[in-house]
């Protein structure tokens, strides 16, 4: 599953804490299949996975 990074520094600065978390040890494909989508758009930073659908711009500043 593709999950891109960004640093703390950065997710401070978009606010990603707003957004739905998991921690990093959960299983990303079962949030995917049971809650998410199989098209969610997940952005690890720190040691939080956040599903940042709903603002496709943050997905794509991560790296």
């Amino acid at each position: 599953m593709k999950v891109k990074s960004m640093t703390v520094a950065e997710g401070k600065r978009v606010n990603i804490s707003r957004f739905p978390n998991f921690h990093r040890s959960g299983s990303i494909i079962g949030m995917k299949q049971k809650f998410y989508g199989r098209n969610a758009l997940l952005v690890r930073c720190g040691s939080y996975i956040y599903n940042v659908t709903s603002e496709p711009s943050i997905y794509e500043q991560a790296k």
